[in-house]
């Protein structure tokens, strides 16, 4: 093999990475040898990383990006439940839209702070796809605002109490301590959202003499697809005044396996 057919990449100039020729010598008997070098050259501005770690970043930015999304579409619903239900219960107190413009604050202030960890992790908010599964509930529970505090603020919300905690720890197991304290301060707010949920909706049946936890069941039964997934942040929904009264009942019950496997068969 010819010697100068041989090319190993240089970095000597930044943001391109060169294929020269391999340094030539003479062996022993004299004959043309190749010198490989140590570790081929890269650009000083790269970061290289072990690719067990690359592919922990990689994961934690697509899970910080999702959660900045969840936040940006919780500014609008906040905001969206004062503007689409003011007209509508004209005699809500002025505490009602004092709770829920704090609350726009706090998920504005959110999606802030994810999208700037996304920043310092190399990335940027829209770099990978999104959803709307937020405004998608929005607009089921447009027409009632029993509804939406049920399904948006006592399922939805809710059930980012239950995920989060696990996900701060992801974070913290890999080393992200910046990201895993910014998602504890998040938590903590976040369960005074759905204390706010459960507030107003018991505020609004106490009203009304409504019969308070018959009433979730059905709404959240003709407004939210499927069952509510154990396991529960039993301490996180407690924290927010939420008890398993409230969720539990909305659980589907688990099939005998003998009737599952039945019911597969069959299908």
């Amino acid at each position: 093999m010819a010697a100068q057919g041989l090319r190993f990449t240089t970095g000597t100039s930044p943001g391109l990475i060169k294929s020269v020729p391999a340094r030539a010598g003479e062996d022993e008997a004299g004959e043309e040898a190749v010198t490989a070098p140590d570790h081929p050259g890269r650009p000083e501005h790269l970061e290289v990383v072990d690719p067990r770690h690359a592919k922990s970043t990689k994961s934690r930015i697509a899970m910080l990006h999702a959660l900045a999304n969840i936040e940006a579409w919780a500014i609008d619903v906040s905001w969206d439940i004062i503007a689409r239900f003011a007209a509508k219960h004209p005699e809500l107190p002025d505490a009602f839209f004092d709770d829920w413009v704090a609350v726009a604050d706090d998920e504005a202030r959110h999606h802030s702070q994810l999208v700037a960890r996304l920043e310092e992790l190399g990335s940027h908010f829209g770099a990978l796809p999104v959803h709307e599964g937020l405004w998608e509930t929005a607009e089921t529970t447009a027409d009632s605002l029993l509804a939406r505090l049920a399904v948006m603020h006592m399922v939805h919300e809710a059930h980012g109490l239950d995920v989060t905690p696990k996900t701060i720890a992801r974070f913290a197991s890999q080393g992200d301590k910046t990201s895993a304290e910014m998602l504890q301060h998040i938590y903590e707010e976040e369960i005074t959202h759905v204390a706010a949920g459960l507030r107003w909706f018991t505020w609004l049946c106490d009203r009304d003499g409504l019969d308070t936890l018959p009433l979730f069941y059905d709404l959240v039964r003709a407004n939210f697809a499927g069952s509510l997934k154990p396991p529960f942040n039993t301490d996180g929904r407690a924290a927010a005044g939420m008890t398993e009264e409230w969720y539990l009942p909305l659980v589907e019950p688990k099939k005998p396996k003998k009737a599952a496997a039945a019911t597969e068969a069959a299908a």
